[in-house]
């Protein structure tokens, strides 16, 4: 089967989280950035199947519904009959033609809302599935941003001492950067397992959703790099770790 470019692929977006997630932990060991990555890759593992069920037809609810539709056109050819009926042995009775008419077309309505009804609920069960998956997925975006909050590039260019609260300083710029940059990546790849969901299901509600998703990421990724061009901006590293060393 030759490999397509126009859709995205599930598995090279695991994998892709899978080696971030092994750089984290080889340039990081021990950082709770690595468990954050794992856990958006087990949320990936999960998407990926719940965006494969969502794009499956349910067959079960559409036999269902066909069955009430094919009950519904039984009763109404029913009652067509039992009006014909009336007509033929009691043509002078209209007021009885007329009160079966009636009836006729108010149980017309009513299956016509019912229907309209069950063959969206389909799509209704499908949207809420979805729409809770990206409110997970919304949710690691936030704990992602909260890693990359004390990592303050402007302590690096600051002259004033530190607080009896400031966080401890143990990473060099270029260490900074690097975990800024896993970051930004982690964001970026949390907006693709959500895009995952629109490709199925293109629904105008869930696609909104992922929307958000995408501008919340790429506002965040863009916070991110304004610390990373300023540490960049400072020129090359001193080779003294106290005069490099920025917040955590």
């Amino acid at each position: 089967m030759a490999r397509t470019y126009r859709v995205l692929d599930p598995q090279k977006v695991i994998e892709t989280i899978g080696a971030l997630h092994q750089r984290i932990v080889e340039r990081f060991p021990g950082a709770g950035l690595g468990e954050v990555c794992a856990e958006l890759k087990t949320i990936a593992e999960h998407n990926s199947e719940r965006a494969a069920a969502i794009a499956r037809r349910n067959i079960p609810l559409r036999a269902f519904v066909f069955a009430l539709f094919a009950g519904g056109l039984w009763l109404l050819v029913r009652i067509a009959m039992l009006i014909y009926a009336s007509t033929s042995t009691a043509a002078d009775n209209v007021y009885s033609v007329l009160q079966g008419i009636d009836a006729a077309m108010n149980i017309l309505v009513l299956m016509g809302a019912a229907l309209f009804f069950l063959v969206n609920i389909e799509d209704r069960l499908k949207r809420r599935r979805a729409l809770s998956a990206l409110h997970e997925l919304r949710s690691i975006v936030h704990v992602i941003d909260m890693h990359q909050l004390t990592k303050d590039p402007s302590t690096a260019v600051s002259v004033a001492g530190k607080t009896a609260s400031s966080p401890t300083r143990t990473l060099s710029r270029f260490e900074v950067t690097r975990y800024l940059d896993y970051c930004s990546e982690m964001l970026s790849l949390t907006s693709k397992v959500a895009v995952l969901y629109a490709q199925v299901f293109p629904d105008p509600i869930v696609t909104e959703a992922v929307s958000d998703i995408e501008r919340i990421t790429a506002g965040l990724s863009q916070k991110i790099w304004q610390k990373i061009m300023i540490l960049q901006a400072l020129g090359p590293e001193s080779h003294n770790p106290s005069a490099t060393a920025v917040h955590t």
